[in-house]
């Protein structure tokens, strides 16, 4: 669902009008949601903080079921000094201090708990949770995993090439999502976005 770039794979079979679908970490891309909202109608919530995502995202028009919110997701909700990329024609920033981010080039943003955020919004069950977000999908994960929401699918781009350690924190990361009942069914041609799907879940 989207484009090469931005694009995951998902169980379809699962998915209809009433599906709720979180994004987190838009970019200047938003073909998997436009994806979704297109072959379904469901309705897509996505949050991103990055300055330059926001400005795109509200000079464009979007899909009436295209729900967006300038803040990012984080494993504590407050403010963070957001890194944003070395070179200015990119888009993506990071909360973690990683090799695509200048240290020296920060903006304050809002990041919210995955927690807050579906009390926030009313949600107990989210059929897909998708995240993009630039090597902090390590460390809020077990944020996401204890939340009272419960989660279908859900779809990370994972960015070990950011870190030393980044196939052993790839490989917890499976592992983590293994003991929670997701199985990995889908791996893109790039091997960095992962689906998966949790099996024994009540539908």
């Amino acid at each position: 669902m989207g484009n090469e770039y931005g694009g995951f794979f998902v169980a379809h079979e699962f998915v209809n009008k009433d599906s709720i679908i979180y994004s987190f970490g838009v970019g200047e891309d938003i073909t998997f949601d436009e994806g979704l909202i297109s072959e379904f109608g469901c309705q897509v919530f996505a949050f991103d903080p990055t300055p330059k995502s926001i400005k795109w995202v509200n000079g464009r028009t979007n899909p009436e079921e295209f729900k967006f919110a300038p803040f990012g997701i984080d494993k504590v909700t407050g403010k963070v000094n957001f890194l944003l990329p070395k070179n200015d024609a990119y888009v993506s920033g990071s909360a973690i201090n990683q090799m695509n981010v200048d240290e020296q080039k920060t903006v304050e943003v809002n990041m919210k708990t995955l927690a807050d955020i579906a009390t926030e919004l009313g949600h107990k069950k989210i059929e897909i949770l998708k995240m993009d977000i630039e090597g902090s999908e390590y460390s809020i994960l077990d944020s996401i995993l204890n939340a009272p929401v419960n989660i279908h699918q859900i779809c990370v781009e994972i960015h070990e090439r950011f870190f030393e350690d980044g196939k052993k924190k790839t490989e917890d990361l499976i592992l983590k999502l293994k003991k929670y009942g997701y199985e990995l069914f889908a791996i893109s041609k790039s091997y960095e976005e992962l689906s998966f799907i949790k099996i024994d879940i009540k539908k």
